[in-house]
């Protein structure tokens, strides 16, 4: 028997199976970067992952990069976190806010004119959808290093506001080719105080950020996403031996911190994951579903495997609001629809029809 749909206790949260709900950016919020009434009914309805982790979420008017994505940091926006909450929880579920500054993925054109800032003066490559078309990334502004404490405390301020909101924690984004990920990566980080230069400097800001939220609302429920070596939005990777030691040392340093749970998008089977499994000591939760979808029979490879605690599950819960239910029953999936699944409203987001729906 498959141990997919045993529970598990995960810091604060005792879940009622080894797979949770992973972030999915949806574009979808309004005015002032609110979450919206379709939110309230789009996380409601996908209560039943257990754990929902949201889509990525700014602390700060500065750290926001897509077009209609959510901010923690304003009063409107934390009351409109808390009805998302108060519904979630209303249907039996948990959830915790992702916590994404994006640091140079951004242009001013979509969020009020707004500097964007890295830990280098090095642009992205490609291009950002704003709403006057694409264009290119423009070269951010390097923070100094005096400005480094400010992001920290956007990310406990946030942290705190989610707190206050009635979530039940947060995910720190330290993933992805964003802020935190984009001082890991020499590629992008070519500072040379304190925050740049060595693996253990190009990890200080990540384990800093990760420390200041734990103090501030507790390490059951904070947890921390990384993408090692994942080479994505220009955030290369390449040298084997320096993501070891990067990594090994950002590890090292969570491990005593109590987290409730280390996200890591890469192969769980590789040496390097299954040696930052063991230093973390703690929950592991494993994402691979970053270019094919993750399907039930993946799940329980990686969970009766014991390559993993948890997985992430992205795109089958978007389709999918009742998935636990459809998994344990071999029921037919719904298909989800890339054309909808950025910005827009009801179609493609709370339209998806539940099981019960399907068979009335």
């Amino acid at each position: 028997m498959s141990n997919v749909f045993e529970p598990i206790q995960v810091g604060a949260w005792n879940l009622p199976q080894r797979f949770v709900m992973a972030p999915l950016t949806r574009n979808r919020a309004g005015e002032q970067q609110v979450p919206r009434d379709l939110a309230v009914t789009y996380y409601g309805q996908r209560a039943g992952a257990g754990l929902i982790v949201t889509e990525g979420t700014q602390p700060s008017a500065v750290g926001q990069g897509y077009l209609d994505t959510p901010g923690m940091h304003s009063p409107e926006q934390i009351e409109g976190w808390r009805a998302v909450g108060d519904e979630v929880h209303a249907h039996g579920g948990r959830i915790v806010v992702q916590l994404m500054h994006v640091g140079r993925i951004a242009h001013p054109d979509n969020k009020h004119g707004l500097e964007t800032v890295a830990p280098s003066a090095i642009a992205a490559p490609d291009q950002m959808v704003t709403a006057h078309g694409r264009v290119d990334h423009p070269v951010p502004r390097a923070l100094e290093t005096d400005e480094i404490p400010g992001i920290v405390a956007e990310f406990v301020h946030a942290a705190r506001s989610a707190v206050e909101a009635g979530l039940d924690g947060v995910e720190i984004h330290s993933a992805n080719g964003y802020l935190l990920h984009q001082f890991l990566a020499p590629s992008s980080n070519t500072r040379t105080d304190s925050y740049g230069g060595s693996p253990e400097n190009r990890a200080r800001l990540t384990l800093e950020v990760t420390r200041a939220v734990a103090e501030a609302i507790g390490p059951e429920r904070t947890g921390i996403r990384i993408s090692p070596a994942h080479n994505i939005q220009g955030v290369l990777e390449e040298d084997a031996a320096d993501v070891a030691a990067t990594y090994a040392h950002l590890v090292d340093g969570l491990a005593p911190l109590g987290l409730a749970y280390l996200s890591v998008l890469a192969d769980p089977a590789s040496d390097l994951v299954k040696d930052l499994r063991t230093r973390f000591g703690g929950v592991l939760m494993a994402n691979t579903g970053f270019s094919t979808m993750t399907d039930l029979d993946e799940v329980a490879d990686i969970i009766d495997g014991d390559l993993a605690d948890l997985v992430a599950v992205g795109r089958q819960f978007l389709a999918n609001p009742d998935l636990v239910t459809r998994w344990r029953t071999g029921a037919a999936l719904n298909e989800p629809n890339p054309d909808t699944f950025y910005g827009g409203g009801a179609e493609g987001y709370t339209d998806y029809p539940t099981l019960d729906e399907v068979t009335a």
